[in-house]
């Protein structure tokens, strides 16, 4: 087994970190970190749980330990769930301490020795840990996307192949986006924001990182372009997208691309039977129906039409956040890179 512990455990991500991994086959969930207000107190204790699935009774005693690189020295990859103005210096010091850190923070994901990673789509990146040790790091830090990143470049993987210069993506993302206590109840009941800081920037560069060309030593941006426009919704959970895309393709071409789709490598706990699944329903995806395909790792695409354009949908903090990163640990350790 693995030793793992989680940085953040109290928060909405962090919850999800510690259900996905109380009872994971490869991974001890041995150390879960919070705020001082929190160390010294059991999890259950310290943890109010918000989240639609039993509290994971195994991980209740564990003590909560302060957030520093003392604290998980022990273990052999770390989850970060912190906020990005704390996980920038933090992840160092754990990464300079030998432990590897997978991260959902933004703090690092556009460093250029730092892979960016959706196994499905840029798995090689990992390489970028090698150059991280060349230049003195022990350890590693390893990111996922933005959530709705994730989202718009898994649907795009299938597509990769058959070319296309530019993406436009309009997003509708859930609530649970923002965290327990990111967006007021007034603020979003009968409403639609259409504003989300640092959203657009996210998703108009993060693709181009995955989806470039990695030789060794860096990643070489992919060409194509993107715009987006991003907007929060009274949805809780399930980031909802309308995609366009500049390519000259026939709609039966991109329709098999999606449906004969195979995720290209296998045996990973995490991993869904389908990472993108093609729904022929004309009125599909939606949220309440679909976030929870693959155990909330399922993107799922349709509403298919001239453009192209089509529907794009995933789970936010499973697929979009914790579970991504899980599966990067997961992929991290069986390429055995720890």
């Amino acid at each position: 087994m693995i030793t793992v512990g989680v940085l953040g455990a109290t928060g909405a991500v962090g919850q999800r970190f510690v259900q996905l991994l109380a009872d994971h086959p490869w991974f001890d969930l041995g150390v879960l970190t919070a705020s001082e207000r929190s160390a010294g107190k059991k999890y259950r204790e310290a943890v109010n749980w918000r989240l639609d699935v039993p509290f994971p009774e195994n991980a209740g005693e564990v003590v909560v330990s302060p957030t520093t690189a003392e604290a998980v020295r022990d273990c052999d990859i770390v989850f970060s769930a912190l906020p990005a103005d704390i996980a920038g210096k933090v992840e160092v010091e754990v990464a300079a301490a030998g432990v590897g850190v997978c991260s959902n923070a933004s703090s690092h994901r556009m460093d250029p020795d730092v892979p960016l990673v959706i196994p499905e789509v840029n798995a090689d990146h990992l390489g970028l840990i090698e150059v991280q040790h060349d230049r003195g790091r022990d350890g590693f830090i390893v990111t996922n996307p933005n959530c709705s990143t994730i989202m718009l470049t898994l649907a795009l993987a299938p597509l990769w192949s058959l070319g296309f210069s530019g993406v436009q993506v309009a997003t509708m993302q859930a609530i649970s986006g923002a965290g327990f206590q990111g967006i007021a109840g007034m603020e979003i009941f009968d409403n639609v924001v259409p504003f989300i800081k640092n959203e657009e920037e996210k998703m108009e560069t993060e693709p181009r990182k995955i989806m470039g060309t990695f030789d060794g030593a860096a990643v070489e941006p992919a060409s194509f372009s993107v715009s987006a426009c991003c907007n929060r919704v009274p949805v809780i959970d399930g980031h909802t997208l309308s995609v366009w895309l500049d390519m000259d393709r026939p709609l039966d071409e991109i329709r098999r691309a999606f449906e004969e789709y195979v995720a290209p490598f296998s045996g990973l706990p995490t991993q869904p039977a389908k990472s993108v699944e093609y729904l022929k329903q004309p009125d599909r995806p939606q949220p309440r129906l679909d976030r929870n395909r693959g155990n909330g790792m399922t993107v799922s695409v349709g509403r298919l039409r001239e453009g192209p354009r089509f529907a794009a949908l995933g789970h936010n903090t499973i697929r979009g956040a914790a579970g991504a990163s899980v599966l990067n640990a997961e992929l991290i350790y069986k390429e055995k890179y720890l």
